[in-house]
């Protein structure tokens, strides 16, 4: 398939911009905008979960920090001989030294593990002296690796006190009792410290990033405008100059056949007639000579009389574009050759654009006509708010499209210099034994 790229253009306001070219910079400050706010909301989105989880990993150090004080300096020391017996007394000191950060809502719940299970204290006394099996990662932590601490609901079977509380800020620190032996100590405290802080960093930190954002939109908006102004007016000139190039083509288009048949045809018709009145008073052996030669400049007349009907198509604003493509099919239809013609009822398009696609459609048929052998050729034309497509198709030997085409088939080359010259694609799909087919949008 050969796509030959190009913009299509209006060719019906030559000294200046249409209205749609006047509100090209609208749109693209428009779309520009648009754009701008959609990579907004793209960055903040993940800027603000980066947020929220740096305001959760801040509220983490703090409670980790708080469990740490808490087991080495409040709780540890208190864990005794007395406390591994059981003894209430000792259990009842731990309590008052507890009692106050529980009281003050900073912690909800706290828990004393021994290593192999144990909870040997906690707030709520009915777990106390109660085993559960201790967690893969427990063994690491009380070897000295990292603390843990994490937000999430309490569904474990030592949680069932936790498990209406929502979630909670979950934090497990490596502790020593008294005599240096380790232990595991478990704390829990309200997510509202997590969601406040979430919130305490969104607030101070998103007006900031919004208000750099916006600014740098605003930064770019002036040299949008100009670039999309710059082009606006290239297209305009380039509008401008292919408009000139159509109409200086119609112009020698018409010139050539105004001269040939004026000047050309008149004189060869002329010689035709002196030929012939040889040919009837000259001798007899010199008449089958003049017979020859004016039966050669009869057809050449013929033929070029045939090219200035070419050169200068049909009235389009009169006939109209599906009514002059009616008539290209004569010469198909007059060969035997089945057209099929699907058109709209009505094809909005100016002269110059109808002549495009005239002209496009002449060569196609052309060279359908006389090199492809087809039994049957398509045309269609359909119209969209913005384009006009051509589409001619026929069931002909076809053609190899990726070599260069033979001599014959210059109708071809003549399709692609008249889209390269007047704006639109063109593509241009064949295969040997399977006919062709000619897309033209504009």
């Amino acid at each position: 398939m050969t796509r030959l790229p190009i913009r299509a253009w209006d060719f019906r306001h030559p000294d200046g911009a249409t209205a749609d070219e006047k509100s090209e910079v609208r749109a693209a400050v428009t779309r520009f905008l648009l754009i701008g706010l959609v990579v907004l909301m793209t960055v903040s989105i993940p800027v603000a979960l980066w947020i929220r989880a740096q305001a959760e990993r801040h509220t983490f150090e703090d409670a980790t920090l708080i469990t740490h004080y808490l087991a080495d300096y409040t709780v540890g020391p208190l864990i005794t001989e007395e406390v591994h017996s059981g003894k209430w007394e000792a259990l009842a000191l731990i309590d008052s030294r507890v009692t106050p950060w529980l009281v003050d809502g900073s912690i909800v719940r706290v828990k004393v593990w021994t290593p192999d299970g144990l909870i040997l204290y906690s707030d709520v006394s009915d777990l106390i002296g109660r085993r559960y099996d201790m967690p893969r990662w427990s063994g690491p932590l009380l070897a000295g690796g990292p603390d843990r601490a994490s937000l999430e609901r309490q569904i474990g079977v030592d949680n069932f006190h936790e498990a209406e509380s929502g979630e909670l800020v979950e934090v497990y620190v490596k502790a020593e009792d008294a005599a240096g032996n380790p232990l595991m100590f478990e704390a829990y405290f309200d997510d509202q410290t997590v969601r406040d802080e979430q919130a305490d960093l969104l607030l101070s930190m998103t007006p900031a990033f919004l208000v750099s954002l916006a600014v740098l939109q605003l930064a770019q908006l002036p040299p949008a405008i100009r670039l999309a102004r710059r082009i606006q007016t290239d297209q305009a000139t380039r509008r401008r100059l292919l408009q000139h190039a159509i109409r200086a083509s119609d112009l020698e288009r018409r010139r050539i056949a105004r001269d040939l048949h004026d000047e050309v045809i008149q004189d060869l018709a002329g010689l035709s007639y002196a030929l012939e009145a040889e040919e009837m008073h000259g001798s007899e052996e010199r008449r089958s000579l003049f017979t020859t030669a004016r039966s050669i400049l009869q057809q050449n007349v013929s033929t070029l009389r045939a090219m200035t009907g070419e050169l200068y198509p049909p009235d389009l604003e009169r006939l109209g574009l599906n009514e002059a493509l009616r008539r290209l099919t004569d010469p198909l239809i007059e060969q035997g050759i089945k057209v099929r013609i699907r058109l709209p009822e009505h094809v909005d398009l100016d002269r110059d654009r109808s002549a495009v696609l005239y002209r496009v459609a002449r060569e196609a048929l052309t060279n359908t006509m006389k090199h492809a052998r087809a039994q049957a050729v398509e045309i269609a034309v359909v119209q969209n708010s913005d384009s006009t497509r051509l589409s001619i198709r026929d069931d002909g030997c076809g053609f190899d499209p990726a070599t260069q085409p033979p001599n014959e088939h210059v109708g071809l080359r003549i399709i692609r210099d008249t889209i390269r010259v007047t704006g639109g694609t063109l593509d241009i799909s064949s295969r040997v034994g399977h006919g062709t087919s000619i897309v033209v949008s504009i």
